[in-house]
This record gives structure tokens, C-alpha cells and sequence, in this order.
């Protein structure tokens, strides 16, 4: 009973990986200037550059994480691109205190929490197969 239990938290928890990644990539293709500005008022280097490459990264990863294919490659490959987003997005200690300073810090935090179940999910040696 507990490995099925674990098989389908395993499948679930993956699949919610998978979709946290795939919507804001596919939006980012589509508000594309504003992520541009957005990167570039955050001083991100080569902008240009590394824009399309995390679109690339959250669509492609997130789709493996769905379809449990190369799930340790894309859940490392979403975790480095999650830390990088955190150092330069939601730097928190170069704000004032107030409401800005406050979400970023559960922004920060909460993709911390983010990068923990990816690196769990990198770790385990048996992915649940669908069906």
C-alpha cells in the first residue's frame, strides 16, 4: 500500500513541478519585451542571451518532469535556472524595507522551497512510469 501511496505522490509532485515550469515559460514567450525589460532593470547579464535560453530550459523541463523523461537532467537544469532567477530577480536585500523588500523575500524563499523538491526529485532512482 505505502509504495503506491509513494508512486502517486512521486507522479503528482513531479507533474506539479512540471506545470510550475511550463506556464511561466510559455508566458514568458508571450510577454516577451516585458521579461526583456524586466531582465534588463535587474541588470542580467546578456539579456538577450539568456532569456530565450530559460524559456527554453521551463518549457523543455517542464514538459520532461511531466512526461518523466530525463527527469534528473531537467529537474538540475530547472534548478540552476531557478537559483540564477532568484540571485537576480528577487534580490530582496537591495530594496527598502516595505512591501516590495517583503515579496521578494517569499519570492526568494518560496522558489528555495522550489529548488529543495527538484533536488529531491534529481536524487531519486525510480520514477513512476504512467499507466
Amino acid at each position: 500500500m505505502l509504495n503506491k501511496l509513494d508512486d502517486v505522490a512521486i507522479l503528482v509532485g513531479r507533474s506539479l513541478l512540471g506545470l510550475y515550469f511550463l506556464g511561466p515559460g510559455i508566458a514568458k514567450v508571450f510577454n516577451y519585451t516585458n521579461y526583456v525589460a524586466v531582465m534588463q532593470e535587474n541588470e542580467v547579464p546578456l539579456t538577450l542571451v539568456a532569456l530565450p535560453i530559460v524559456i527554453l530550459i521551463q518549457v523543455i523541463g517542464g514538459i520532461m518532469l511531466i512526461l518523466n523523461q530525463n527527469v534528473k537532467v531537467s529537474a538540475l537544469s530547472l534548478f540552476a535556472t531557478t537559483i540564477v532567477i532568484n540571485i537576480y530577480i528577487h534580490d530582496f536585500w537591495t530594496l527598502a524595507d516595505g512591501i516590495s523588500k517583503a515579496h521578494e523575500t517569499q519570492n526568494f524563499v518560496k522558489n528555495l522551497a522550489i529548488c529543495a523538491g527538484l533536488l529531491v526529485l534529481a536524487s531519486r532512482e525510480k520514477f513512476v512510469k504512467l499507466g
